[in-house]
């Protein structure tokens, strides 16, 4: 979840709020509350829970970093962000296509092939935290403006759009009244 808000700020410091930012926040967020659910209830003991919370797990974050790719296309500029934008979109076809042998496999009869599902389910899980580990490239920029930015855009209402002296101004040197209410 917190990879999710602190990505979410970052976007909005460097883009402003956009509907493909909040949907990577939202998809985030549901990805973790049915990875808690997996972790929390163990496939032996609560098989069905563990499947539901595999059910939303998966799909909503193979959404994630598809959104979160998209986002790093659109924020671009140098030749650094677009490698790392191609590095994520082969991160993400990796993901989609070890997902979906997963589930091919998991559907079979077979003991034998219901183990190569699981063990693409791992291959799935380590690609989405490697994917997870290309954000450090901007997390390295993410300072105390950034959680302003994120306040300021949690009061402001409800709109898509950004305002002028948000898209502006990239680093949150807004308002000094933001600085105060921390």
């Amino acid at each position: 979840m917190l990879v999710g808000l602190l990505r979410y700020a970052h976007v909005i410091e460097c883009c402003g709020p956009s509907l493909l930012n909040t949907l990577g926040l939202a998809a985030g967020w549901i990805c973790a509350a049915g990875l808690t659910m997996v972790g929390n209830f163990q496939v032996d003991y609560a098989k069905v829970l563990h499947y539901i919370g595999a059910g939303v797990a998966f799909p909503t974050s193979m959404l994630f970093v598809f959104l979160q790719s998209l986002l790093t296309y659109r924020m671009a500029k140098t030749r650094g962000h677009y490698w790392t934008a191609h590095l994520r979109s082969i991160l993400s076809a990796l993901a989609f296509i070890t997902l979906v042998f997963s589930g091919v496999f998991f559907v079979q009869e077979s003991f034998v092939l219901q183990h190569v599902a699981a063990l693409c389910e791992w291959i799935f899980i380590i690609n989405i935290l490697v994917f997870y580990g290309t954000f450090t490239f901007e997390f390295g920029a993410i300072s105390t403006d950034t959680f302003l930015v994120l306040l300021k855009a949690s009061r402001a209402p409800k709109s898509y759009k950004s305002d002028s002296s948000t898209a502006s101004m990239p680093h949150g040197h807004r308002h000094s009244e933001g600085l105060a209410m921390v």
